[in-house]
């Protein structure tokens, strides 16, 4: 199984060596590691060299840290000197703040440009943005993942029409998730598996904190609302995976 995205930080884990040990005994091949920051990118670099590319750099400004958007020249120098799997977690998020719109917007297209000048593909997060991410995405081509997709089936044809795919994780487990639908009616191949740890645990771990191993339980979920075996969702979502970030 590759988990597309996690953040695997020292912030988040008392023991890293040991938490690599547990994910490979279960099966995980490589954990996609997202930052928000330019330092958690500085530290993602590192860990990626220090576990033999098996959390492997994926490196960006988070919305959230509008703050830093004067670091894109180091984002850049970083890209430059390192192998780099895909530029994130980059988009819009209008949850806590809709004051910085139009700054946010400005970020995240600086970063798509990025990606296309690197020929990367990239992360997308987007939070009660949905229509705004996928304007700007229309008229800027460029490759991406979907992180933590929460939009309608509708929408998420659109963005696969654009060459998009769906990052899944544990919220399609929990009760009533609206993701069901999504899952039901959307074709395996555009789907890729994630768990966006330490947070939003699967059942029967909600409420825990999350790990790439976890990644299991969504895709026993996704072949529950399939009808298909379990391997055969490991199998293609990993060969997507493996496809998409060129790994």
């Amino acid at each position: 199984m590759i988990d597309t995205h996690a953040h695997i930080l020292n912030e988040y884990y008392d023991n890293i060596d040991e938490l690599v040990e547990t994910i490979k005994d279960k099966n995980v091949l490589y954990v996609l590691n997202a930052s928000s920051n330019y330092n958690e990118a500085l530290e993602i670099i590192e860990l990626s060299k220090k576990y033999n590319n098996f959390v492997l750099p994926v490196i960006g400004i988070h919305p959230e840290s509008i703050n830093e958007k004067d670091k894109l020249d180091d984002i850049e120098k970083l890209i430059k000197e390192n192998k780099v799997y895909a530029i994130g977690e980059i988009g819009l998020d209008y949850y806590w703040v809709k004051d910085n719109k139009e700054e946010q917007k400005e970020l995240f297209i600086k970063q798509i440009e990025l990606a296309k000048k690197y020929n990367l593909p990239i992360v997308v997060h987007s939070r009660d943005a949905i229509q705004d991410t996928f304007d700007i995405l229309k008229n800027h081509k460029v490759k991406g993942i979907l992180h933590a997709y929460s939009g309608s089936v509708e929408m998420a044809r659109e963005f696969i029409k654009l060459g998009y795919k769906l990052g899944i994780g544990g919220v399609l487990t929990f009760k009533n998730s609206k993701l069901y639908e999504v899952i039901e009616q959307i074709d395996l191949e555009n789907i890729v598996l994630e768990t966006d740890s330490p947070y939003l645990s699967p059942e029967p771990f909600r409420g825990k904190q999350n790990n790439p191993s976890n990644v299991y339980y969504v895709a026993k979920k996704i072949a529950e609302i399939k009808n298909i075996s379990v391997e055969e969702v490991i199998e293609k979502t990993t060969k997507t995976a493996i496809g998409f970030f060129d790994i």
